[in-house]
């Protein structure tokens, strides 16, 4: 099983920026397609981005499209989140997870079905 360590949150001001990166072990990360999901308190998990297994497709919630950017590099087993103009409502803890490779469901993560494998969390805090 794949086992994920997120990092890169903290602190940022209205209109900062922002990488997140997630390292993966235990199992080479191209057998999965990977996504990342946001949480604050009182509110169901929500899908941020999510990318397939190769890197060729890559699909965003509505409330980040144009200012998040998800990558993966299957070769340093690695998958980063870079958070642009990022606002309040970006503020949440991130979580990195993954989904294998044949699932049915495709490169999708409007939900968290299928998701499998996931981090402990990093904390992104966006105020002035």
């Amino acid at each position: 099983q794949v086992q994920f360590v997120e990092s890169g949150g903290g602190l940022v001001q209205p209109g900062g920026s922002l990488r997140l990166s997630c390292a993966a072990s235990g199992y080479p990360l191209d057998y999965y397609i990977v996504g990342w999901f946001r949480q604050v308190p009182g509110k169901e998990r929500e899908g941020v981005s999510c990318i397939s297994r190769y890197g060729d497709i890559s699909n965003y919630a509505d409330s980040v499209k144009g200012r998040f950017t998800i990558s993966r590099d299957n070769v340093k087993n690695t998958v980063s989140l870079e958070m642009t103009s990022l606002v309040p409502e970006d503020a949440a803890v991130y979580y990195c997870a993954a989904r294998p490779y044949y699932s049915p469901s495709g490169t999708t993560c409007s939900s968290t079905e299928g998701y499998m494998y996931w981090g402990q969390g990093t904390q992104v805090t966006v105020s002035s």
